[in-house]
Order: C-alpha cells, then sequence, then structure tokens
C-alpha cells in the first residue's frame, strides 16, 4: 500500500485535454490580435502615403492599440471574479470581429484609430483571461510548461505579423487581412472556447470602481501622451520650428499621468473593493520582477517597429523582405518559450533568465557595433539571437513572480504584469519612433540618401538606447534572485 501511494504521488501530472482546447481557443484570439497589430508596423510607409501623416503620427496606429490593451488588462481582475470566464470570452470575441470590420470599412486615419481602440479592447480580455486559466487550472508541476505554451501562442503573431503584412501589402490591399481573420475567429477560436472554456470557481458580486478605472486611463495615456509630445517637440526644435506647444503638452499630459497613478495608488490602499488589489507589490522581490516585464517589451515589441522601418527607409527593401526579415527570430524564437519553460520547471529561474537575457545584450550590442554597416541579412541574423533569449526568459519573469504571491491575488499579479507588459511594447514604440523622427528632421525626401543616412543614425541610436534597458533590466534580474537567495538561506 505504501509502494502504491508513493508511485501515485510521483506520477506525473497529467493536462486535462479541455484545458488544451480552453488555452487555444482564447490564446488563438489573443494571436489574433497581436496578429493585425504587428501586421501594420511594416505598412507604415503605404500608410504614411494613403493617410497623408508622418512617422510621429502614423506610429498612433500600433501605439494607441497597445495603450487601449494596457488600460484594458487592469479591470481583468474585476473581470475574472465578476463574470464568468466564457461570458469574458464572449465579449473579446464580439469586439475582435467588430474592430476588424471598421478596419475593413475605414477610409480615414481617425476611423483606423477608432478601429485600434476596439481591437486593443478585444485583445486587451483576451490575453490575461488565458493567463488566468493557466494559471488556475494547471497541474502545478506543468505551470512552467503552459506559461511557455501560452507566451508561444502570443508571440508567434509577432514573428509572422511583418511578414504577413508585406504579402499581403504585395499581392492585396493590406485591408484583406482583417477579412481574413473574421472566419477564424468565428469558425475556430469560438466553437472550441464554448466547448471547453468550464468556470473552476464561483462569481463574486465585485463592483468596478469607476474612479480607479479612470485614474488608470489618464495615468497611462498621460505617460505615453508625454513621451510622444517630447520627442515632437524635440525634432521640431531639430528641424527649426515651433516647438513650445508640443512641450507644453508632454509637460501637462506627464504632470496628470503621474498624478493619476498616485492617486489609484492611494485609493486602492483605502478602498474596500479596490480595482487591483496592490498590497503584494511591496515585496522588493515581486517589483524587481515587474521592472524588467516592463521594461524589456519596450525591446522585444519595438523591435518589429524598427527593424521594419529601418530596412524599408535605409536599406532600401521592399515591405515584404523587411517583414521577413524579423521572421526567423520571432518565429523560431517564439518556438523556444514552452522550453524556456520546462527549463524552469527543472532548474528554477536564475540560470535560464539570465543567460537567456545575456544573448539578448549580446545581441543588440552586436547591432550597435555594426548599425552604420548594417545589411538585410546582418540585421536578420542578430534578431534571431535576441529573438531566442527574449523567448526563453521572458515568460518565465512573470511565472516566477507570480509563484512568489499569495493565490488569492493571482488575478491582481496577472492584471498587473501584463498591463506592463502592453504599456512597456507601447512606451517603446513611441520612444523609438520619436528617436527616428528627430534623427530624420531636416533631412530631406523620404527616399532622398541624406534621409536614408538619417534613418541609419536613428537606428544607431535606438539601438544605444535598447542596450541601456536590457542591461538595466538584467541588473534588476539578478538583483531579485540574490535576495530570494538571501532569503532562503534564511529560511
Amino acid at each position: 500500500m505504501h509502494r502504491n501511494g508513493e508511485a501515485a504521488a510521483t506520477a506525473p501530472e497529467r493536462i486535462p485535454k479541455r484545458l488544451i482546447g480552453a488555452i487555444v481557443s482564447v490564446g488563438s484570439l489573443a494571436f489574433i490580435g497581436i496578429l493585425t497589430e504587428t501586421v501594420m508596423t511594416v505598412l507604415f510607409p503605404e500608410l504614411m502615403a494613403e493617410f497623408h501623416v508622418d512617422t510621429a503620427t502614423v506610429q498612433w496606429i500600433t501605439t494607441i492599440y497597445l495603450l487601449v490593451v494596457g488600460v484594458t488588462m487592469p479591470i481583468s481582475s474585476y473581470l475574472n471574479r465578476r463574470f464568468t470566464m466564457k461570458s469574458t470570452f464572449i465579449a473579446a470575441v464580439i469586439l475582435a470581429v467588430l474592430g476588424s470590420c471598421l478596419m475593413i470599412v475605414g477610409h480615414s486615419f481617425p476611423v483606423i484609430l477608432c478601429a485600434r481602440v476596439v481591437q486593443g479592447v478585444g485583445s486587451g480580455i483576451a490575453t490575461p483571461l488565458m493567463i488566468n486559466i493557466i494559471l488556475e487550472q494547471s497541474p502545478h508541476s506543468k505551470v512552467g510548461r503552459l506559461m511557455g505554451v501560452g507566451s508561444l501562442v502570443i508571440t508567434v503573431a509577432p514573428a509572422i505579423g511583418p511578414t504577413v503584412g508585406g504579402s499581403v501589402a504585395s499581392v492585396l490591399p493590406w485591408r484583406s487581412i482583417f477579412v481574413i481573420v473574421i472566419p477564424v475567429v468565428l469558425f475556430v477560436s469560438l466553437p472550441i472556447g464554448l466547448v471547453c472554456i468550464h468556470q473552476t470557481r464561483p462569481t463574486q458580486p465585485t463592483k468596478l470602481n469607476p474612479l480607479q478605472f479612470a485614474a488608470i486611463v489618464i495615468g497611462l495615456s498621460g505617460l505615453i501622451l508625454a513621451l510622444n509630445q517630447t520627442g515632437v517637440a524635440v525634432s521640431t526644435a531639430v528641424a527649426g520650428g515651433a516647438w513650445a506647444s508640443a512641450a507644453a503638452i508632454a509637460a501637462v499630459s506627464l504632470a496628470a499621468g503621474v498624478g493619476a497613478l498616485v492617486f489609484f495608488a492611494w485609493s486602492s490602499r483605502r478602498s474596500f473593493s479596490p480595482l487591483i488589489r496592490l498590497a503584494w507589490l511591496r515585496d522588493p522581490v515581486v517589483l524587481l520582477h515587474l521592472l524588467p516585464y516592463t521594461m524589456l517589451p519596450m525591446v522585444g515589441i519595438g523591435f518589429g517597429y524598427v527593424i521594419t522601418n529601418l530596412a524599408q527607409l535605409s536599406l532600401h527593401t521592399t515591405a515584404l523582405v523587411a517583414g521577413m526579415l524579423v521572421l526567423p527570430g520571432a518565429l523560431l524564437g517564439a518556438f523556444f518559450a514552452p522550453v524556456g519553460g520546462m527549463l524552469y520547471d527543472k532548474h528554477g529561474p536564475t540560470r535560464p533568465i539570465l543567460i537567456a537575457f545575456a544573448c539578448c545584450i549580446a545581441a543588440v550590442a552586436l547591432m550597435l557595433v555594426f548599425s552604420m554597416h548594417l545589411t538585410p541579412v546582418l540585421l536578420a541574423l542578430f534578431y534571431f539571437v535576441f529573438g531566442v533569449g527574449y523567448a526563453l526568459g521572458f515568460s518565465n519573469i512573470m511565472t516566477d513572480a507570480i509563484n512568489g504571491i499569495h493565490r488569492e491575488f493571482t488575478p491582481d499579479g496577472n492584471a498587473v504584469f501584463n498591463t506592463a507588459l502592453q504599456f512597456g511594447g507601447a512606451a517603446g514604440t513611441t520612444l523609438f519612433s520619436t528617436v527616428f523622427a528627430i534623427a530624420q528632421a531636416g533631412a530631406g525626401a523620404e527616399h532622398s540618401p541624406a534621409f536614408a543616412h538619417a534613418t541609419a543614425v536613428g537606428g544607431a541610436w535606438t539601438f544605444a538606447v535598447m542596450l541601456a534597458i536590457v542591461c538595466v533590466a538584467w541588473v534588476c534580474l539578478f538583483a531579485a534572485f540574490r535576495m530570494s537567495a538571501r532569503r532562503a538561506a534564511r529560511a
């Protein structure tokens, strides 16, 4: 009897097929949302010509999407407690389809931005829903692996997005991609989700605090707008234009953003039922995980903008070739995400994460060294190294942090970390487009040799900023693991 019990205790836990179906259904919805976001980055030159907007303006197609996703994710904790997972999933499906329809019929830049807002809300609901399903319903010994699978689902999209965008632009109108995704959502994601998503815990009569939600929207939007307008002011000043109004908007936006986030933190501590419970953030180890999880997407997501635009505007490749440059690193790198999860389950967080991001540092450093002598092949090669390292380590940061907080606060941690990811992506795209705009200011016509050289200089500046970001993130993670080791030694 003892041997049988011991064997049962050591038998590997099985992953329910229904759980796999739920992850696939919600993950495919998140996949489509991210795909339609990254599809647009390679099309920026075409969109600039169609809608008669400049680089600093067209990037809002990506930035507003990421920003809306970021401000939607904080309510995922509320949605997780208040509504069933299946009803939340259906709402995300409706928003994804509605947003795609608006993209198809929209023929003005404001309508396109409105469509991106609708799509962003849908994706902002779907992504944390998938993570909540994994964290709540996975066998404990398989959490790292399934988080890696979840990361694979949503990181393959950035890999193929620029390639899909470039392919579509070369043979079809760019709106065709949104015609294609609607049947996938309605006839693949929706039926599987209706069958496989089930509720494992009761809902709670939680109320949404509108003041706290408004504070998050104002806070994150203010910070992004401040960053954008600072860049506009600097690039305008470099070109010899009037910069005072943009600088004033940047200052007001920064003050409003910081003030709103301070109010949110203050009201959350005093509220009986806060939108997000933040007490777990008092742990410095968790904070040292959250900072890199915010900073690294600035580089990881920002690369989709940087590489495709650098390739077209400086190296003079086509949109299709520019998209293909991202494909090997992002696609093959994404398939290493489950491997990273398995390494985490087997060896713990320290070595898998630190070694992975050391590879990222090396890759960005090589891009900086060769920045003024890059070829499409070198750019793709260096990004491949970065993509593999990023995929191996990134999802493990959140897994390790969430494992360190009480299970009751898992939805809150999920909401904060996913919000940080999207905010980091939006901030990175805004920051790097601003760096390019500053470098390109006064450089002449878009296809002139002077403009191409200015774009290459902007690429060098961007790689320097990226290198600083990844190095700071690595130091934060190293400090977190040292602190955790000292706690374990004392225990």
